[in-house]
This record gives structure tokens, sequence and C-alpha cells, in this order.
């Protein structure tokens, strides 16, 4: 009877704190997280997450905006199919991946970071980490090296032998969403308004296309004009003219894991449409998440933490399913 009410009242902690959540996108009958722990590659591994930490800090050190891009891969990883590396296969003769989708093409970056720290990680043991694990530790350890939160990364996830690039160009929340097309998007994969707030915080960081941002400053009037006017000489008003050149998120601190990114927002110096979306001059239904955040990083910065850790145990696959790649860009022969 006592053992019976101790695993009850654990087993109601773990679903208070969210550790019961699971999603079914790969079709398991089980919940599969609760066969991930943070410990996991302690005895097998027991440099993995060192190894992990060392190379992430290195990258965003050499260059800030990987930060951005690592984090990116973990999202872009996770919304499709679960978080189970499928983002990183490439396509072959007889294989198509998804980083040929529209979000994706042109536009995810980061791969040879991956690469490389796979590479160490097989030869110091061969066959036991997978690629998604090492996406969703590279995520938290980049956005740490910018000054943002750490969480803890419950480990074990396998790599699939399968991608999907309808997915991948159906289930991505893209630039051009008006609020209700985000809300949806994040409630597909179980997340509320206030955690689709939170997540879209991550664009604190990183960089987007002048393709992406060019009809927000040339043809919106909720902009600043003298942001408008800064960005329009980054990104000119014709169609393939200058496509590619970039601009920051958050042109206050583009580097910095902060909250600068919701304090622009207010200044309606959102820098693509979706992020304006956010913040509708105090009327909107999201405007008073956005306030709080751009007055307090502290809640922010715990919030950002809670979400992730949600995100990163979205439908993974564990046990015998899936495989652990020995190149995270091609399944196992």
């Amino acid at each position: 009877m006592a053992f019976y009410k101790c695993w009850l009242i654990l087993t109601i902690t773990l679903c208070v704190i969210g550790i019961g959540y699971s999603g079914h996108g790969h079709g398991h009958g089980h919940d599969d997280d609760q066969l991930l722990s943070q410990n996991f590659y302690q005895k097998t591994c027991p440099r993995a997450v060192e190894t992990i930490r060392k190379a992430v800090v290195e990258a965003v050190f050499q260059e800030p905006r990987m930060g951005a891009s690592l984090l990116r891969l973990h999202f872009h990883d996770c919304f499709v199919q679960g978080c189970d590396a499928s983002v990183l296969l490439d396509d072959t003769a007889n294989f198509i991946g998804e980083k040929n989708s529209l979000p994706n093409k042109d536009s995810l970056r980061g791969f040879e970071v991956i690469d490389s720290i796979k590479s160490q990680l097989e030869s110091m043991c061969p066959s036991v980490v997978s690629c998604a694990d090492i996406l969703a530790l590279a995520a938290r350890d980049a956005v740490f090296a910018l000054k943002g939160p750490r969480w803890e990364v419950q480990l074990g996830r396998r790599d699939s032998t399968t991608a999907s690039l309808s997915e991948s160009n159906s289930d991505l929340p893209a630039p051009f969403f008006n609020l209700s097309a985000l809300i949806t998007a994040f409630q597909k994969k179980n997340f509320n308004i206030q955690e689709m707030v939170t997540l879209s915080g991550g664009h604190t960081i990183g960089s987007a296309r002048c393709t992406f941002f060019r009809d927000r400053i040339y043809n919106e009037s909720n902009i600043d004009p003298s942001f408008a006017e800064a960005m329009r000489a980054l990104c000119p008003s014709g169609d393939g003219d200058g496509d590619d050149n970039l601009a920051p998120f958050d042109s206050t601190t583009p580097d910095t894991f902060d909250n600068a990114f919701y304090q622009n927002l207010v200044n309606q110096r959102g820098l693509v449409h979706s992020d304006q979306q956010l913040y509708a001059n105090g009327a909107g239904i999201t405007d008073s998440q956005v306030i709080m955040y751009s007055r307090n990083f502290g809640r922010f910065k715990k919030d950002f933490g809670d979400a992730m850790v949600k995100m990163s145990l979205l439908s993974p696959l564990t046990g015998n399913d899936g495989q652990i790649r020995t190149n995270c860009r091609f399944v196992n022969n």
C-alpha cells in the first residue's frame, strides 16, 4: 500500500512538471519520453554531453549567428515527425529529405557543426549517441552561450529512418503568418497560445533573409518609420534584388539572448510579419504577454526554458524504434 501511494505521488509529480507529456507523432502506444533520462549516456558515453557543449561554445564563439542556427535546427526537427533528426537527412537518388522544403531550402544551416560533433562522438563511443540528442543538446548549449537560459535535456532519443518533405512544408510556421495561423500551427503540436508567444522569443537571436521581410518593410503600416527606412537600405524593393541580404530579427542586441525582441515588438520594430502579429498596440490577445516579457527578462527566461523542454519531448523515438545513425546525413546501411 505504501509503495502504491509513493508510486501514485511520483506519477502525479511527473505529470505536473510536464515530464509525462508525450506526443504520438510516431504512433507509439507508450509514453516514449518516459524512457528518456538526463543521464542516459552516463555509462555508455560519459563525455558525450561535455563534448557537445564544448563544440557548440566554440562554434558560437567563432560566429554568434550559429547559436540561432542550432536552435532553429532543433525546432525544425521537432515540428516535423517529432525530435528524430529527420531534418538532418540529405536527399539521395532514392530518398527525399526535408532540407529542400520551402522553410528549409537555402535557409537552414549548422549542419557542419552537427557533423563535426557526430564524428567526434563516433570515434569516442561508436553508434551510441543519436543525432536527435545532439540537436537537443546543441540548441540548449547555443542559447546558454548567448546569455540565455539553460534547461535540463532528457536524453535517449533515437534517429528516424524516414523524413517528411510534405510535413516540413505544411507544419512549420511561416514568416508571413497572421496570428491565427501561428496559433493553429503551435496548437497542432500541443502548444498553447502563451507557449507560442514564448517560443517566438527565439527570434531575439538570428537573422532573416530580405525575401522574408521585404513585404513588411515596404507595404505594412504597423512599423516604426525609422526602422522601416533602415531595413529598406538592407533590402531593395525589387524581387530578386538582394533577396539573400540578411537583417537581424532583433536589431537592438542581435547576438544576445535577452528580451529586446519583445521591446522591439512594443515599438513596432518586429522584422517579419509573423513576429509583429504578436503585438497589436494593446488591442491583441497576446499583447499583455509581450508587454510583460518586454519588462521582465527573468520571467521570459524561465518560460522559454520550460517551453523548450516540452518541445524537445515531441514524439521521440525510443527503445528499439529508429536507429543510432553513424552519419547524421544518411540512414545506416
